[in-house]
C-alpha cells in the first residue's frame, strides 16, 4: 500500500522550515501532499492562490510531492485523499502541546490516520510564519527564510 502523508497548514507564507519538513518526510512517504488549509481563526495575508503556485514551483522536481488547497477538516481531506498520515512539524515543546490535541481529534474523525511529527532542523527553528508576514508588512525583505524570492513578485498583499 502507497504510503501517502497529507501535510497540512495554512502556509502563510510557506517558510524553508516547511520546505525542510516536507523533504524530510520523502524518507518516510511514498507521496507528500501539502494541503495549504482554510484557517477560520485567520485572515490571510498571502493570497492562496499565489502560496499554491509558490509551493509547486518549489517542489516542481519531486513528481511524488502535490499540492492542494480545501475547506475543510484536516481529517476528512485526508480520507478524501487517500492519505493516512497528517505529516506535522514541530519547533518547541509549545507546537507540541498543540499539535498533539490536534492529532487526537483528527484521529476521533478519521480513526485509520496517524499524525507523524518531525522535530524541526535547529537552524530552521526560529522561523514562523507569523514573523515573516510582520516582518513583510513592515517593509523587510524575507527571502532569506523563504525557498522562493517573494521579493520578485507583485502581490498585493
Amino acid at each position: 500500500m502507497k504510503r501517502i502523508a497529507l501535510f497540512p497548514g495554512s502556509f502563510d507564507p510557506f517558510t524553508k522550515g516547511h520546505e525542510d519538513i516536507v523533504l524530510r518526510g520523502l524518507h518516510l512517504f511514498d507521496e507528500i501532499i501539502v494541503g495549504i488549509g482554510h484557517n477560520t481563526a485567520k485572515k490571510r495575508y498571502f493570497p492562496v492562490e499565489v502560496m499554491q503556485r509558490l509551493i509547486e514551483e518549489t517542489f516542481e522536481k519531486y513528481p511524488q510531492i502535490h499540492t492542494v488547497t480545501y475547506d475543510d477538516l484536516t481529517a476528512n481531506m485526508a480520507r478524501q485523499l487517500g492519505a493516512r498520515f497528517l505529516l506535522r512539524g514541530l519547533r518547541n515543546t509549545t507546537d507540541f502541546e498543540y499539535e498533539n490535541s490536534i492529532s487526537q481529534v483528527n484521529r476521533h474523525v478519521y480513526s485509520d490516520v496517524e499524525t507523524v511529527f518531525l522535530i524541526t532542523s535547529p537552524h530552521l527553528a526560529p522561523i514562523s510564519s507569523t514573523i515573516i508576514r510582520e516582518l513583510h508588512k513592515y517593509g523587510h525583505n524575507v527571502d532569506e527564510f523563504l525557498p522562493y524570492k517573494l521579493s520578485e513578485l507583485t502581490i498585493s498583499a
